[in-house]
């Protein structure tokens, strides 16, 4: 399945729309990730662990919409968006969401 953030395919034309398609996740990170992540904040660096987490929430909802997109008959979706939100107490939790458009070329 062909996914773009761009409304078209260069050379492959979209025969049907076939509709809006989203997904989302939610992932907790855990006390262990946010000691990882406080020592990082301490001393300075990427946080890989809470990187990890967004790389897995992102696969995650772009996995839910090509099911869902596939279940609509499509070969691609185009115009995806991802939002990343943190939700819950203390903002603990983070909500990643995608959105596209599933489509025939």
């Amino acid at each position: 399945m062909i996914l773009t953030t761009t409304p078209t395919i260069e050379g492959r034309p979209v025969k049907q729309y076939l509709g809006i398609v989203t997904g989302e996740t939610i992932i907790g990170a855990n006390a262990i990730k946010d000691f990882m992540a406080s020592l990082t904040d301490f001393f300075g660096g990427r946080s890989t662990t809470y990187e990890q987490v967004l790389i897995e929430g992102k696969e995650t909802a772009l996995r839910e919409i090509q099911d869902r997109a596939a279940q609509l008959g499509a070969n691609a979706i185009v115009g995806i968006d991802l939002d990343y939100e943190t939700v819950g107490a203390n903002g603990g939790m983070l909500m990643v969401t995608a959105s596209g458009t599933a489509v025939l070329v």
